[in-house]
């Protein structure tokens, strides 16, 4: 899939570009796969600086029975593989939920240019909530952050899940 590459964005902006939008709903369809397989629905998808989409995944914890089974990881490692190349520079990880400390550490070891993420997450959000993994300077690396693009389907996704759970 081949689409204009965004243009630079404002940080944490909840206006959405129509690409950012376009590759979010990418992900929430990915999302929506791993709550049919009884995954947390998140998903994500690596997109190249000239627009082209690398690869795109969703949770997978469960399904293979793996605790770093997460959709950034996973679609990370799919992105390096078709690149041929661990460095992802120029890349745009859009995720629908806000990432954990593990998947930051793997934005910031993936040398990611750009996050755009859906929701927060109270209880793990490592870019925005908890922690400021994507803009620590003592970090060997930094990245842009866009948060709030489909905020709304991205939780509500989640509360799906979760309601019939916690009842």
């Amino acid at each position: 899939m081949m689409v204009t590459p965004p243009p630079p964005s404002i940080e944490n902006s909840a206006t959405a570009t129509t690409v950012d939008e376009a590759m979010m709903q990418l992900a929430l369809a990915e999302a929506r796969e791993a709550a049919a397989a009884g995954d947390v629905p998140v998903g994500a998808v690596v997109v190249a600086g000239d627009g082209t989409v690398l690869a795109q995944d969703r949770n997978r914890r469960e399904t293979d029975l793996d605790p770093t089974a997460h959709a950034e990881v996973l679609a990370l490692r799919s992105a390096a593989r078709r690149l041929g190349a661990w460095r992802l520079i120029g890349c745009t990880v859009y995720a629908t939920l806000e990432p954990c400390p593990m998947c930051a550490g793997a934005l910031i070891n993936a040398r990611v240019a750009r996050l755009v993420y859906g929701c927060p997450d109270p209880k793990s959000g490592a870019i925005d909530t908890l922690f400021t993994i994507g803009r620590d300077p003592r970090l060997n690396h930094r990245f842009e952050v866009v948060s709030g693009v489909l905020a709304e389907p991205s939780a509500e996704l989640l509360k799906a899940f979760f309601r019939p759970r916690r009842q």
